[in-house]
């Protein structure tokens, strides 16, 4: 049997009557006729007795019956899931961050994103970049954005933007024309704010230091790079922080650290699993996003 003979099959099992069977299907009453007679011409047998006009199923049609049942669910479900993608409507895009990126990068890049995607449902969740590689390798995440390179073997790193660690102070800390200036790990005075031990931009950021002969000294420290800009912010002291975070508030001053440590935004996503169109559309618009607040003044 074809789906064509399936479908008309079915149709007819339900409702009992040719005509019936082609008002569900939408088609006309000779055009059931003859998916019916070329059905059961295939199968070499009749599948009903026609007694005055009326259709009355043999036994090997209700056994045909319940096994084609599922068979014809799954068609319906491959309609409607054909229908959705076509209005982008039922999509959902399972998207997880690091914090940091998830408040400097991604609202700008949803609100491009939604110009063209109004209805594609979008789930964000935030989450370090060990939970991330995990939630992409169990199939629970479909995009992620990390400053980081998990170089796992499951996992495929894409560079979307990059930039260097940036020093960032209260307002009035540097004139002017210091700000475009690269600031050195001697220069970094007062108050310091710290990470803990195993973030790995916070050890490039001592490294750095400690080759230059500056052993830094944190009485603070904190656990994301957006507590270290509001404790700035406040008047809490210098921070060394990723350029997107620096680069997403107007209340400090920044300067690059030199010498430069580059910092890359990845797009993770798992080997094994492509994205859809609307998530690469969605990964375009972060790169986007990403490079122009890199490039606010």
């Amino acid at each position: 049997m074809r789906l064509r003979h399936i479908e008309v099959f079915h149709a007819i099992m339900q409702v009992g009557t040719i005509s019936g069977a082609a008002q569900v299907l939408h088609i006309s009453q000779p055009a059931v006729t003859k998916v019916l007679q070329h059905c059961e011409l295939q199968l070499g047998m009749p599948l009903f007795e026609r007694v005055r006009g009326k259709l009355y199923p043999k036994p090997e049609a209700h056994r045909l019956f319940a096994e084609t049942e599922k068979l014809n669910r799954d068609l319906q479900g491959i309609r409607r899931l054909a229908a959705s993608l076509k209005s982008r409507a039922v999509e959902t895009i399972r998207l997880v961050s690091t914090p940091t990126l998830a408040i400097s990068v991604l609202p700008r890049a949803m609100s491009m994103w939604r110009r063209d995607f109004p209805t594609t449902r979008c789930e964000l969740a935030t989450h370090h970049t060990s939970e991330i590689v995990n939630m992409l390798r169990l199939g629970e995440a479909d995009l992620a954005l990390s400053l980081q390179d998990p170089r796992h073997p499951g996992i495929v790193a894409e560079p979307l933007a990059h930039g260097v660690m940036t020093v960032i102070a209260p307002p009035g800390t540097w004139r002017d024309d210091e700000l475009k200036t690269p600031l050195s790990p001697a220069g970094l005075q007062g108050e310091l704010i710290g990470y803990a031990d195993n973030d790995p931009l916070g050890e490039l950021v001592v490294s750095a230091c400690e080759a230059q002969g500056v052993q830094p000294v944190f009485h603070t420290v904190v656990q994301t790079y957006q507590i270290a800009r509001s404790l700035v912010e406040a008047g809490g002291g210098m921070a060394v922080v990723d350029p997107f975070t620096a680069a997403s508030s107007a209340a400090i001053q920044r300067r690059p650290l030199e010498p430069p440590i580059a910092i890359q935004l990845y797009l993770l996503t798992a080997g094994h699993a492509p994205l859809s169109h609307g998530a690469r559309q969605l990964a375009d618009s972060i790169a986007h996003a990403a490079r122009a607040c890199l490039d606010k003044p």
